[in-house]
């Protein structure tokens, strides 16, 4: 029987997110083997967002996470997280939340990005205002263009800046280079490195201001096994936990498992040649091009035509489309897992081709409590 084949498909309904919990356990075994140590990990939970897997995580030796909104980190603490960065700057009433879940679990370290002095300013006023110190990790840009200082001298300054604030202490750096995405490993390590040495001189700073090597935390997961190399770096894989086609069909050298799934089933077969699923784009990330959706595992020979909120057509030949019945069950691996994973309230988790469980995506909203 496939991998992904359910013994009895017809207790769950469609389209449903499946988690394949050995595939998720193998996943992070193969994250610590290529740290080296557990302990160099801090991995990000916006790709499952949920908090069976982040216990998984802790049993297995994981101390340190990172997330991107409050609704993550509030999740990651109550599942038992004691170490947390909001890889993310945090500005308006998300700083007001932050303190409010710092008094909520006094036990818990949570630091968040900075890439600007106002930002630094407004964040050490806050600190100010509710009597606590807060640890930070300036964001540097060395490539990406999305959040970050740029690595010109203007970044030492900014480093200057905050460390003469009353109420906010640098614990380390943070550089993400997801815009880095060579298929082949060798071009992929070489585009890697060249942005990572634009950072060097903060590095020098920061060691020569402290005495000692700064906190840093580099890449996301395409280029993980390639900082993994980088000795005194912490490492901050994501999807490696799920995988996805995206990622599974381009990097090689990431030996990861797919390990989350869409249930659909077929409900209508409109005219010759056209089979309609109920997977729309309610059920599985959009964001790409419509051949880039979706991959599905047990039928072959298709064409994805269209697919609206919760209608997906596909094109198949007259011999394929003679042999499917109404209700047919077809698994699909989604091309980007960590949107796909915030469209569902809960994951049915699989083992062996049985339902064993079900978890709750809680970090999908927003908003848990604060």
């Amino acid at each position: 029987m496939p991998w992904f084949q359910l013994k009895n498909p017809e207790a769950v309904i469609s389209p449903s997110l499946l988690f394949y919990k050995e595939r998720i356990e193998n996943n992070i075994r193969n994250m610590i083997n290529i740290a080296g140590d557990a302990d160099r990990l801090i991995p990000h939970v916006k790709t499952h967002k949920t908090s069976e897997i982040v216990r998984i995580q802790l049993e297995q030796g994981i101390s340190k996470y990172k997330c991107a909104t409050i609704a993550e980190a509030e999740m990651l603490a109550a599942s038992g997280a004691k170490w947390i960065l909001l890889a993310y700057q945090m500005v308006g009433p998300n700083i007001t939340r932050l303190f409010k879940l710092r008094e909520i679990y006094p036990y818990v370290v949570f630091s968040s990005l900075i890439d600007n002095e106002k930002s630094a300013s407004d964040l050490n006023a806050a600190s100010l205002d509710n009597g606590m110190i807060s640890t930070v990790f300036l964001d540097v840009n060395n490539g990406m263009n999305r959040s970050g200082h740029i690595t010109d001298e203007t970044i030492l300054s900014l480093y200057r800046n905050l460390t003469g604030l009353s109420h906010v202490t640098v614990t380390g750096i943070h550089v993400y280079d997801g815009h880095i995405r060579n298929g082949e490993f060798t071009e992929r390590k070489l585009a890697v490195d060249e942005a990572f040495d634009k950072v060097l001189p903060l590095f020098d700073l920061v060691r020569n201001d402290i005495g000692s090597e700064p906190m840093v935390i580099a890449g996301g997961s395409p280029s993980f096994t390639v900082h993994a190399m980088r000795p005194n770096v912490y490492l901050s894989p994501g999807t490696n936990v799920l995988w996805d086609w995206g990622y599974g069909d381009r990097f090689d050298g990431q030996p990861f498992e797919h390990a989350a799934v869409i249930l659909t089933r077929v409900i209508s077969k409109p005219t010759h040649g056209m089979v309609t699923i109920d997977l729309g784009h309610k059920a599985i990330a959009a964001e790409n091009p419509i051949e880039n959706r979706l991959k599905l595992l047990n039928l072959h020979g298709y064409t994805v035509l269209s697919q609206s909120e919760e209608h997906g057509v596909l094109e198949v030949s007259s011999d394929i489309w003679d042999s499917i019945e109404i209700g047919h069950v077809l698994y699909a691996i989604p091309y980007h897992v960590c949107p796909t994973v915030a469209l569902h309230d809960f994951a049915t988790v699989i083992e062996n081709g049985n339902i064993v469980a079900e978890w709750k995506i809680t970090a999908r909203s927003r908003r848990i409590t604060i």
